[in-house]
């Protein structure tokens, strides 16, 4: 089975990523079962310099094939915020109740029609070949309102708060299967199937 280097420490993201690549029989590996890997600064303005920056280093520093996403909400009402700082909203360290507790206070007042916002991810595809990295990415967007408070327990970060009016539920009320189905990096994902079954037909073949 051939494997990917996640470039992630998140076990959600490693959990999301293993269920999404099942069906080409992909195994995704954490970054974090390769200790002599260095941190990855993610100082990039957007998703895409993010998820490219932390995909390159990673494959260069193991010479292995990586993934790496960067993804966030965007919510119109604060201009884009929290944005690439969606994981640090709160501060360095702050935790998903106190991301969302932050963002639910920040639009307190507001009417529906104007808490509209959407996750937004890049997933980047880095191959290495000696020092050189080919990088691809793709993008997928996911879009809701903000609810007024919290429902639901599946899920991460802003996910008890993201509603999807078309469902009537929360990423949080969703079972797995079906949030991958529909959610941004699930989108993202579909994207970048063809071009990993191709890697993966061409590694075979090697």
């Amino acid at each position: 089975m051939l494997e990917l280097v996640l470039a992630s420490r998140n076990r959600h993201k490693l959990a999301e990523f293993a269920s999404l690549l099942q069906p080409l029989g992909i195994k995704v590996v954490a970054v974090s079962e390769f200790p002599e890997v260095k941190e990855v600064v993610e100082d990039g303005a957007t998703f895409q310099a993010n998820a490219v920056k932390k995909a390159r280093e990673v494959a260069l520093q193991l010479g292995l094939p990586a993934l790496a996403d960067d993804s966030g909400l965007v919510v119109d009402a604060l201009d884009g915020a929290p944005g690439v700082r969606s994981a640090r909203y709160a501060g360095e360290d702050a935790s998903d109740a106190a991301n969302n507790e932050k963002l639910l206070k920040e639009l307190e007042g507001f009417p529906p029609e104007q808490r509209t916002a959407a996750f937004h991810c890049v997933i980047a595809f880095a191959v290495p070949d000696g020092e050189k990295v080919t990088v691809q990415t793709a993008e997928g967007i996911c879009s809701g309102i903000i609810a007024d408070s919290p429902q639901g327990t599946n899920g991460f970060g802003y996910d008890p708060i993201f509603f999807l009016p078309e469902y009537g539920k929360t990423f949080a009320q969703l079972a797995p299967e079906e949030k991958n189905r529909i959610s941004h990096r699930g989108r993202a994902m579909a994207q970048l199937y063809q071009l990993l079954s191709s890697w993966q037909k061409g590694v075979s073949r090697a």
